[in-house]
C-alpha cells in the first residue's frame, strides 16, 4: 500500500496524528526533500528506506514505488502542507491506478492555515467577508483567464497567495488593475511554523518593496485583505456565542434569532 502523506506547514509536530502514525510504521519514505522538514524522518524505523524526491522526476518517483511494492513494502509519500493544495498529487495517483498499485490519502495541515496562526487572525469576520479565495499569481505554471488575479480583485474576499513569491509586482498590479486598492491590507508569511518563520505587515500598494527589501523570494504565502487592518481588528463579534442568539444546543434570549441561521456550537 502506498500512502500520501500530508507533512503539515513545517513544525513537525503539525503532522496529524494518523500521518505520524503511517511515518513510524513505513517500511519505504519518498519526501519532498525541497520543502518537507527532515525533522520528520526521525520517526521513521531504523531500517526503512527514504528517497529525497527533489532531484527525481515522476518517472523515477513511480519506479521507486512500483519496485518496492513488488516487494511487499509499505510505503509513505510524504508531501508538504495539505495534498489537497499544489501538491502534484494526481498525475501520482493516475500512474498508480495505471499500475493496480493501492493507496490512500491522509490530508495534512495546510500552510495557509499556519500563516493565520502566525498573524493571529482568522480570515473571515462578520459583515467583512466570509470567503477565503486560494490562488496563484501566473509564472511558468499558467492559470486559466477566468481565475486571473485581476478578475479575482472585485470579491472583496481574503486571498491566499500561493508560489507567489518572486511576482510580487504581477501580483500587485493586476489587483489593483482589477480595483482593489492599493491601501489593501497585505501581510507575507515566510516559511510558517518553522523556526526561521517571518511575518512583514504591508498594503498591497508597498507589496513588492517590502519583499524585496527583505529578500523573500520563495517558501512564503502572500494574504491580503481588510480582515488584516483595523476593520478587521475591530470586527463585529460572532453571533454563535452570542447570549441572545439560539443554536441546536442552546436557547438564546433573542427569540428572533430563531428565523436567522441555526448554529451549532
Amino acid at each position: 500500500m502506498v500512502h500520501f502523506v500530508g507533512a503539515g506547514p513545517g513544525d513537525p509536530e503539525l503532522v496529524t496524528v494518523k500521518g505520524r502514525r503511517l511515518i513510524m510504521e513505513a517500511d519505504v519514505i519518498i519526501y519532498a526533500g525541497s520543502l518537507v522538514n527532515p525533522e520528520l524522518l526521525t520517526l521513521a524505523k531504523a531500517d526503512a528506506e527514504i528517497y529525497d524526491s527533489k532531484e527525481m522526476a515522476l518517472p523515477d518517483i513511480i519506479s521507486v514505488i512500483q519496485k518496492k511494492h513488488q516487494e511487499g513494502k509499505d510505503i509513505v509519500r510524504l508531501q508538504t502542507g495539505d495534498i489537497s493544495l499544489y501538491s502534484a498529487l494526481h498525475e501520482q495517483t493516475e500512474a498508480l491506478r495505471a499500475l493496480q498499485i493501492p493507496y490512500d490519502l491522509c490530508p495534512g495541515v495546510g500552510a495557509f492555515a499556519a500563516a493565520a496562526a502566525a498573524l493571529e487572525t482568522e480570515y473571515t469576520a462578520p459583515e467583512l467577508t466570509q470567503s477565503v479565495i486560494i490562488t496563484r499569481a501566473e509564472g511558468r505554471t499558467p492559470v486559466p483567464d477566468r481565475e486571473s488575479l485581476k478578475s479575482f480583485a472585485a470579491h472583496g474576499a481574503t486571498m491566499v497567495l500561493y508560489l507567489s513569491s518572486a511576482l510580487a509586482v504581477k501580483v500587485r498590479d493586476e489587483l489593483t488593475n482589477g480595483g482593489m486598492p492599493g491601501n489593501t491590507p497585505t501581510a507575507i508569511v515566510y516559511k510558517a511554523s518553522w523556526p526561521e518563520q517571518k511575518v512583514f505587515r504591508t498594503t498591497l500598494l508597498h507589496l513588492p518593496d517590502v519583499m524585496a527589501q527583505n529578500g523573500i523570494r520563495s517558501t512564503a504565502l502572500i494574504i491580503i485583505g481588510e480582515v488584516l487592518g483595523e476593520e478587521g481588528a475591530a470586527k463585529e463579534a460572532s453571533r454563535l456565542y452570542a447570549p441572545e442568539f439560539t443554536t441546536a444546543y442552546r436557547k438564546g434570549s433573542d427569540e428572533t434569532s430563531r428565523t436567522g441561521e441555526v448554529g451549532k456550537a
